[in-house]
This record gives structure tokens, sequence and C-alpha cells, in this order.
């Protein structure tokens, strides 16, 4: 290792973790805070604006902690900032562990709030237009509708709603961005859920089919009510660009 090279590994070290590593010597002490203050105030700010309701729901000192235990800790494989939100999950999900004081539904919290920026940057959708019949025809999920399901209601949780437990029933949402390229959720329930699963599998030939389909599943005791049930269903999702 060159002398530069070692130069290199100090100082980031000593940036990301310096009460634990001291700053490579022969540097001044004040342009080495100046580099820590610029390092950590740009991942913690992008970090409470891309997780702003998790942000919410910590006291300072805490969240504070928790950003310089990601910094520390985590090793990013993406460079770019646009991803540290991403990063910052996965610290969350298969790093950080049980911790007193975090709430239980921290890591579904985090998944859902990520959704939100990961759809407001992802690529247009490429999908061609269906069809005007959504049951002769086979309507495709956008590549811009994420159907989700969570234990707890995340959409509706901060400061003033911290449940302790997860609710009977779980929460299903789908988020999805617009033609104005807003992003939006839409709460729906199981049957719709699996409805968009069955879509997304790509399996059947047409919207028909996949009702079709789903009624058995549902040992549904009218079969052509849900048939008419689920094409207003789809025509729905269809005006509102969640399916093509």
């Amino acid at each position: 290792m060159t002398t530069f090279q070692q130069l290199q590994g100090d100082l980031t070290r000593h940036i990301r973790d310096p009460e634990r590593h001291a700053g490579p010597s022969g540097i001044e002490g004040r342009r080495l805070k100046i580099y820590r203050e610029l390092f950590y105030n740009n991942i913690e700010g992008f970090l409470s604006s891309g997780f702003p309701v998790l942000r919410s729901i910590f006291s300072d000192e805490a969240w504070h902690a928790m950003v310089r235990d990601f910094m520390r800790s985590h090793l990013c494989r993406s460079p770019y900032f646009l991803e540290i939100s991403e990063e910052f999950l996965a610290y969350l999900e298969h790093e950080r562990g049980e911790r007193p004081g975090d709430p239980p539904f921290m890591q579904e919290l985090a998944h859902y709030e990520w959704v939100e920026l990961a759809l407001d940057v992802a690529p247009d959708d490429d999908l061609a237009a269906c069809c005007d019949d959504v049951l002769a025809g086979l309507p495709a999920v956008s590549s811009l509708a994420w159907p989700l399901a969570y234990r707890f209601p995340v959409h509706q949780l901060g400061p003033a709603f911290q449940p302790d437990q997860p609710p009977i029933q779980p929460t299903y949402l789908v988020v999805y961005r617009t033609p104005d390229d807003d992003v939006e959720f839409m709460e729906i329930n199981a049957v719709t859920f699996r409805l968009l699963a069955l879509l997304q599998e790509g399996s059947a030939s047409s919207g028909a089919e996949v009702l079709q389909q789903l009624a058995v599943e549902m040992s549904h005791p009218d079969p052509g009510q849900l048939l008419h049930f689920g094409a207003d269903l789809m025509a729905q999702l269809q005006a509102a660009s969640i399916l093509r």
C-alpha cells in the first residue's frame, strides 16, 4: 500500500467514525472538521428528506446515533446519492438488528418511504396500452405501479400514531406514478392485491381468464358477479394508470 493510499484510508475511516479513528497526521484539525461536517451533513440531510416520517418519530439524539451507525458500519455498494436511501434500507433490514427504542414497524415504514423515492426516479413505463375491453384483452400492471403488503398500516404512521403491535389484518397498498409524474398510493384489499399478482404473472390469456381463476381461488358462489365487479375494478385501475 502506498503512502497516499494509506492516507486515503486513514481519512475515510476518520470521516465515517471520528470517535474511534483519529485523523491522518499532518492534516490541520480545522480542515478535518470541514470534511467531517460536509460528509455527515450531506448523508444525514439526504436520509432526513428521503425518510421524513421515520425521522419525525425519532428524537434528535436517537436519529443522529442511527445515521452515524449507518455511516460507520454499512459498506455502500453504490456511489450515487440517489441510491443512499436504498443503502440505508439495506442497513435497517440486514445489519441493524433489533435495538431498544426502535419501533416494531421501522423496517416497513422505511421500505414504504423508499418506494416513493424509487418510483419518483424510475424510468418511464414502456408498456403499450392494452385495450378498451379489459375482459377480452389482458391488462398488464404498469412497471410504475407496485402492489405492496405490510403488517402495519404504514401510510398512517407518524408521531401521533405508533402502534406497538400490528393489526389482525395486513395493509395492502399499490403505490404508483401518474402520467403527471406524481407518486400516489391507493389502499386496496386482499382480493385486489391477488388480482394484481395474477396479472403480473402473465400466465392467462385475457382479463376474463384471470377473474375466473380468482373466482376459483375464492370459491366465489357467483363467478358471474365477480366477473362484472372485476371488469369495473380493472377499468378503474386502468384509468389510474396502474394497469396498462
